[in-house]
């Protein structure tokens, strides 16, 4: 196994004072750097692990906060939280571009090779990064199928990977057809992968608390997700040496 370093960030965004966990692989070269946006419910130990997988790969990853260091267990809390915030493109925007400073200044990233991707919530500030332009490399979400202001799409410049769970009534078929009208006619290169059977937040690991309804973990396809995000990092921002 490869030696990997792990840190707390704290920085500022949406008057909060964030939270992040910063992942290093081993070495002292500059290495293709990641973001990871966490569920509504707020960053933890299952975001944590995944940035600290990509760093064993060999990437710079960040796993970013959004709620201050809160995490919401209370299913009421966090939609009180969350569904302002994802009705307001722009503070998206300032989460997503609080957590893209802390990773470019850090020495080790490759600031031509970023990508980010999230869940939920944090795979939406992914896409609201990619409609304000910001140079990525790659987006991927899964559970995140939002769309954004008319026209803004077209500055989405790399591709995009979507995963949702077919079953997932938080993200219907209605929300796919808009979210694939909205990429194609923007011209972007996009991909959206339907797991059978899944619902919504699948990827994530049983939780010991109240979820919403429609909520649901699935084991084989949340490994076949993060495979799936894995290759396109893989594809798109490859590490080499």
């Amino acid at each position: 196994m490869t030696t990997i370093t792990t840190r707390a960030v704290e920085y500022p965004a949406d008057d909060l004072t964030m939270i992040g966990h910063l992942a290093l692989p081993a070495g002292a070269e500059r290495r293709p750097a990641v973001l990871i946006g966490p569920e509504g419910t707020g960053l933890s130990d299952v975001e944590r692990r995944r940035a600290e997988a990509l760093a064993e790969l060999g990437y710079v990853a960040l796993a970013f906060d959004i709620h201050g260091g809160r995490y919401f267990s209370n299913p009421e809390d966090m939609l009180a939280r969350c569904l302002p915030l994802l009705d307001d493109p722009d503070r998206m925007r300032g989460i997503g571009h609080a957590a893209l400073d802390v990773l470019r200044a850090e020495p080790r990233a490759d600031l031509d090779r970023i990508a980010a991707v999230g869940y939920g919530t944090g795979g939406a500030i992914a896409l609201e990064l990619g409609r304000d332009g910001v140079d990525l490399r790659a987006i991927g979400t899964v559970n995140a199928l939002t769309t954004g202001r008319p026209g803004e799409a077209a500055r989405i410049r790399c591709p995009v990977w979507a995963g949702v769970g077919s079953e997932d009534p938080i993200m219907p078929p209605a929300q796919r057809i808009a979210f694939t009208e909205e990429m194609q006619a923007a011209g972007v290169d996009w991909r959206l992968v339907v797991y059978g059977g899944a619902l919504h937040a699948f990827h994530h690991p049983t939780v010991d608390h109240s979820v919403p309804p429609g909520v649901g973990h699935h084991p084989r396809h949340a490994q076949r997700a993060w495979h799936d995000i894995v290759a396109l990092l893989a594809e798109c921002l490859p590490v080499t040496g």
